[in-house]
């Protein structure tokens, strides 16, 4: 059983929403931190936004602030991310994940190579 599913991505105008779902199994959860990254081909993957131990703390990268809301859903074990006005640049494969002890870096500067269970990805493309 895969450790990280995510779905809702899609095809979208600039301007319109989308909710991103990812579904952790028993031992992805319950871990200290989880996210969402974005990569595009040639960059590397990025953090969009984490949060902390349920709630405690989240982070944001400077270009999704006040467009994008990440959630956790304890009780089902979900991982949401909230994406509104999307832009054109926000085209990417976006990919859940989750840390089991990262604690500070969580919600301060988070990086790809902290977090050790990662989903499949799933695609969202905006056009203008």
């Amino acid at each position: 059983e895969a450790p990280l599913v995510e779905s809702g991505g899609g095809s979208v105008q600039a301007g319109e929403s989308l909710r991103l779902t990812c579904v952790a199994s028993g031992y992805a959860f319950g871990v200290a931190c989880m996210g969402w990254f974005r990569q595009v081909p040639g960059k590397e993957r990025e953090a969009v936004a984490t949060i902390f131990n349920g709630g405690v703390g989240t982070y944001y990268a400077d270009s999704v602030k006040g467009r994008f809301t990440i959630s956790q859903d304890n009780a089902k074990k979900v991982l949401l991310l909230q994406m509104n006005s999307l832009e054109v640049e926000d085209t990417a494969m976006y990919y859940c994940a989750a840390a089991r002890y990262l604690a500070l870096e969580c919600y301060s500067g988070p990086t790809a190579r902290s977090f050790g269970y990662w989903g499949q990805g799933t695609q969202v493309t905006v056009s203008s």
